[in-house]
């Protein structure tokens, strides 16, 4: 008999371990295949993914379950069983948390190609039949052979009854099909441009060798016609390429770059897809039917057969980090990815994050500057506005004259607008002026954010309810609206501008499918004067008519609690500035603060990245953060706050006589989270920050696991190395 062993679909903390079972002889298992087995002592039928196949009986083990049935297709080979178990050690996640990064979404729950039953011509109508109800449907069908169903006949007119006679008969056939749910969409021609001398040498450096290389190049410097160029030449070899986008606002723009100079076979791949989309992309790829992806991080594990090159685009952006288990950083994995197929990752940004161009400067990785735009446009020229003196002038809108009297020209220019506040909402919260009250939600520790139809929602956990006429607390009607979102900009433009033609591009205005489509087309088209937005609009986007740039509240990002705040902030005013004088047309920024002189929005005018990062590479390593270290955060939940304070502190003794082994670690905690409670579940956070290597942190990992074991029903442990946000 020949042996499986087998990684269960259940999600137990104790069953994330591969399991034996026997092969039947009537049945061929290959590894990477999908099986039902029974488990447990009820013996429940589940499916499993075969990790590997053995001759060799297991020692010690007399009686062993079978496997029942084998779903017929592989979803992936013994080299990514290697490629799994790396992820899972390194990122402390579970086996079925990183096969699930593999597989179909949808494909646990028993998704399917979508069929439907076509309709074939045969043969011309003859003897009793032939009369002109049927020469008509078969005439009809004749002209659509393939496209049609039943219901497209009842829709023209066609009776059912006499297409079912046809069918009897054999003057029509029907034939199952797959109904692919992909997008096929063609294109305008996007001509390849002639490249520059500078784009030139990034191109012929990167495909010199394989490796890891930073194109650093500022806003409009060309970087998407060096990634154009790379994949083009690497079709030419056969070879596959991912393009890997932080925001799927970026992706129409791309997708009408890459289609139009390369057809409509690219496959794409974001969040915003439905499940039956996803499944049909991921086997376009799979059977080779197309050599280019263009997604979010999720089509990183797309399963290419010839993939040698990896282009992260704003490499920076922190969206190309996993929240979810496995907590994976899209960067690292890519760079595994590339390492092993000798092929090349790209990593592009105007504003590179401060651990890549560390790593640059120590020669871990290859640096490509870019420093000319690609055309004949020049930086835009950027003034900082003290908002402080617009106060004391008597000024209280949320606009400084200089930015309003800006406004005016360029709408009197037929020029247009991007307005920026990474704030969405009409204010930040409400307030009773006669108490003090603030309205939070019931379930998080936040206040809610107002929005224009007067309700109140929970950014967390996405509650809502109406604002009353009296406050809560004290009854009393003075109730206020603090702080400013985007839609309190957008009724402010309005009043201020009522000709001009508005859009909003936020997480409100975008949840419906397509829309970051629409409204890009609409803008592109010259059919909106002002766009205002949050940090979507901030990066990628190509306009040649937006000449103007406001930058609401560059405080925002830098007052947040957090050590990558002046990055942050730096990134997002120099990236949305870049927005501004990519044609013809010189462009302008106004970038209004309440904090002019902090070097973070210094720089940014500046256009200088490198002073920024040598003023905050100092920083870093004075207080010994990334990326001279290595950050573990752990977070502990639990709706019972007696039971989750009494553990932690059991636990933050445990870790500190555990760190005791090692020189260079320090525990920071246990202490409540910054929002200590989110959907009715309260949180403590515990921090080890130091040179924590992946060994270490499975250590770790093992230790709370074995801890927690009496209460985990209680209390969740979330945990991650070098985190996004510790919020």
């Amino acid at each position: 008999m020949s042996y499986a062993g087998i990684v269960v679909n259940n999600e137990a903390l104790s069953m994330d371990r591969i399991f034996t079972y026997g092969i039947p002889q009537n049945l061929t298992v290959s590894v990477g295949q999908r099986v039902k087995v029974s488990f447990g002592q009820g013996n429940k039928r589940i499916d499993g993914f075969v990790m590997r196949v053995t001759d060799e009986a297991p020692e010690g083990v007399s009686r062993l379950k079978e496997i029942q049935s084998v779903y017929p297709e592989t979803y992936f080979d013994e080299e990514q069983v290697a490629f799994i178990e790396v992820l899972r050690e390194k990122y402390l996640a579970s086996y079925l948390d990183v096969i699930k990064l593999l597989i179909p979404r949808g494909i646990l729950s028993g998704m399917k190609y979508k069929t439907s039953e076509k309709l074939y011509f045969v043969k011309e109508a003859e003897g009793r039949y032939d009369k002109d109800q049927y020469r008509s449907i078969l005439s009809y069908v004749k002209a659509n052979q393939g496209k049609l169903i039943k219901a497209d006949l009842s829709k023209a007119g066609f009776s059912v009854s006499s297409v079912n006679t046809l069918l009897k008969h054999g003057f029509l056939s029907v034939m199952s099909e797959n109904e692919y749910r992909y997008n096929i969409e063609e294109y305008e021609e996007y001509k390849a441009r002639n490249l520059n001398e500078e784009q030139l040498h990034a191109v012929e450096k990167i495909k010199s060798a394989p490796g890891t290389y930073l194109l650093h190049g500022i806003t409009g410097s060309g970087k998407t016609e060096v990634f154009l160029e790379l994949i083009r030449q690497n079709i030419e070899k056969g070879y596959d390429s991912i393009v890997l986008l932080p925001e799927i606002s970026l992706t129409p723009q791309m997708i009408e770059r890459f289609k139009g100079r390369f057809g409509k076979d690219i496959t794409i791949f974001h969040s915003r897809l439905s499940d039956g989309e996803r499944y049909d992309e991921w086997h376009r790829v799979k059977s080779g039917k197309v050599k280019i992806a263009i997604g979010a991080r999720s089509a990183l594990f797309l399963p290419f057969q010839n993939l040698r090159l990896v282009v992260i685009d704003e490499e920076h952006e922190s969206t190309y980090k996993s929240e979810m288990n496995p907590k994976y950083n899209a960067r690292e994995v890519a760079e595994l990815m590339m390492e092993k197929q000798d092929g090349q990752l790209v990593l592009a940004s105007a504003t590179p994050s401060v651990e890549s161009f560390h790593r640059a400067e120590k020669k871990e990785i290859e640096l490509i500057t870019l420093q000319n735009r690609a055309t004949r446009s020049v930086l835009p020229s950027m003034e900082i506005v003290d908002m402080r003196d617009e106060l004391m002038s008597g000024n209280r809108s949320i606009f400084s004259r200089t930015l309003l009297e800006k406004m005016k020209e360029r709408l009197e220019r037929k020029e247009q607008i991007i307005l920026f506040l990474n704030r969405r909402g009409f204010s930040t919260f409400v307030s009773c002026r006669s108490c003090g009250y603030v309205f939070k939600c019931e379930n998080c520790d936040i206040s809610m954010t107002h929005h224009r139809d007067n309700s109140l929602m929970c950014h967390q956990c996405g509650a809502r309810k109406y604002l009353p006429k009296t406050c809560p607390a004290c009854q009393s009607k003075y109730i206020k609206q603090f702080g400013t979102g985007t839609e309190k900009v957008e009724e402010s433009v309005r009043k201020f501008f009522p000709d001009a033609r508005v859009m909003r591009m936020d997480r409100d205005t975008t949840r419906q499918k397509n829309s970051y489509e629409l409204m890009y087309n609409d803008f592109k088209n010259n059919e909106c004067d002002i766009l205002i937005g949050t940090q979507m609009i901030s990066k990628g986007l190509d306009f040649k008519d937006v000449t103007l740039v406001g930058v609401l509240a560059a405080d925002l990002s830098l007052n947040m609690p957090d050590y990558r705040a002046s990055e942050k902030t730096f990134q997002l005013i120099t990236q949305v500035a870049g927005r501004a004088g990519r044609g013809d047309k010189p462009g302008e920024v106004i970038i209004q603060s309440y904090s002019p002189d902090n070097f973070a929005i210094t720089s940014a005018q500046s256009h200088d990245y490198k002073g920024f990062y040598r003023r905050e590479v100092e920083m870093r390593q004075a207080l010994n953060n990334p990326p001279f270290s290595r950050l573990f955060y752990l977070v502990f939940t639990s709706e019972k706050e007696d039971l989750l304070i009494k553990n932690i502190q059991s636990i933050g003794g445990v870790l500190r006589k555990h760190l005791t082994k090692y020189d260079n670690m320090i525990l920071l905690g246990p202490s409540p989270c910054i929002i200590s409670k989110i959907k009715n579940n309260y949180r403590w956070q515990v921090l080890i920050k130091g040179e924590i290597h992946d060994e270490a942190a499975l250590e770790i990992r093992n230790l709370i696991q074995q801890e927690m074991k009496p209460v985990y029903k209680d209390i969740k442990v979330s945990m991650d190395l070098n985190p996004n946000s510790m919020m």
